[in-house]
């Protein structure tokens, strides 16, 4: 139901390591998002990790079933007269996008956000759930499942 979009990402991860990089982006090359996705019953639960990320920082937008997240991991601020030791945190913009199957209804995702993991829900649309189906036969109407 979810399919990845991206199939060079495992070369950009090497190639990452290789050079040093510290996975960050810039709006114009965002960095890839790590995610898990499952489903559970009637929906496909999404989770995304963006420790250290503002919830006004992250956008989600779904067009034409692409499924396309943001955001943007901004620097803390150090007081005034400190000097910074050490800077290992990725900063930047991150992004992923998810090609959502016909089969999943985009209208009702619900998103949460909390200890820096984005959470999405997203339900099997009504018209790809299981059904039964009715047919009429010689001597009475009988059900069959679908």
């Amino acid at each position: 139901m979810l399919m990845r979009t991206d199939p060079f990402r495992e070369l950009d991860r090497m190639a990452q390591q290789l050079l040093g990089s510290t996975g960050s982006g810039t709006w114009t090359r965002p960095a890839t998002l790590p995610m898990d996705a499952y489903r559970s019953g009637d929906e496909y639960v999404v989770a995304f990790d963006l420790p250290g990320v503002a919830p006004d920082a992250i956008e989600l937008n779904v067009e034409r079933n692409v499924l396309t997240i943001k955001a943007e991991r901004r620097p803390t601020d150090v007081p005034e007269g400190v000097e910074l030791q050490v800077a290992e945190r990725p900063l930047g913009v991150f992004s992923r996008q998810l090609f959502l199957s016909d089969s999943l209804d985009t209208d009702r995702i619900q998103a949460a956000y909390a200890d820096g993991v984005l959470t999405l829900r997203i339900p099997v649309a009504e018209q790809a759930k299981p059904r039964k189906i009715s047919i009429e036969a010689s001597g009475g109407q009988k059900q069959l499942s679908s």
